[in-house]
This record gives C-alpha cells, structure tokens and sequence, in this order.
C-alpha cells in the first residue's frame, strides 16, 4: 500500500458513515432526526426522525456494488413488515398520537463512475 492510499473501510465502519451520511440528508431535507440505532425489542430502528407531525423510522441500506440488486432491492418485505412493527411500537412507546411510516434510503456505490448515489423511499 502507497503512502497516499487508505485501506478499504470495513463493513460496520461503512454502514456507520452510510448512517451518518443519510442522517445528514434527512436534517438538510427538514426532518427532525430523534435517534439512531433504537433498539424496539427484538428489532432495530437505524435512524428515528420526525417530519411534521409524523413520526419516521428510516433503514437505510448502503451497498457497494449491484451484484445482488442494489440497495433498494435488499429490503425484503419480511423486512418491511419488522420495520412497521417497530415503529409502531416506538410510536406506542413515547406516546406519539400522530401517523407514523417507515421510510428508506438506499445508498449505492457507483465504483465505475466514482459517485454515491442516495435515493429516498417514503412509505414502504
């Protein structure tokens, strides 16, 4: 390794800049983000925010490459079906009387065209 070159991120420290990135989209498009990494039971909200009077969990997906279908197309609907019970459940928790919905932001690596490209999905 060169002087000038980095070592490849590893998997936790590529999904925590992900996070950090998609944190940062969400405050720049008028979302209050509440927390990160919320543990609802069994499951896990990466990021909880609030848009109005709406609460918002957020799974945010980043993939490297599109072998297996990009980051969109790693959201299984069993997964969407644990996503909307944990929001439900936060929801319950804090005693939120608004609506609530999952939403997702999938961050691809285009490595050919050296770019991230972030997309947002409202309502999974």
């Amino acid at each position: 390794m060169d002087a000038g070159s980095r070592p490849r991120p590893g998997r936790l420290e590529l999904g925590r800049r992900g996070e950090d990135l998609a944190a940062c989209f969400l405050a720049l498009a008028g979302l209050e983000v509440l927390g990160r990494n919320l543990r609802v039971r069994h499951l896990e909200i990466d990021l909880l925010a609030c848009e109005g009077d709406c609460l918002v969990a957020v799974e945010v997906r980043l993939r490297r490459s599109d072998r297996y279908g990009g980051a969109a197309a790693s959201v299984t609907p069993a997964k969407r079906q644990r996503l909307r019970t944990a929001v439900r459940s936060e929801r319950q928790r804090r005693g939120w009387r608004g609506p609530c919905r999952v939403d997702l932001l999938a961050l691809d690596w285009e490595a050919g065209r050296q770019r991230l490209v972030l997309e947002h999905y409202r309502g999974i």
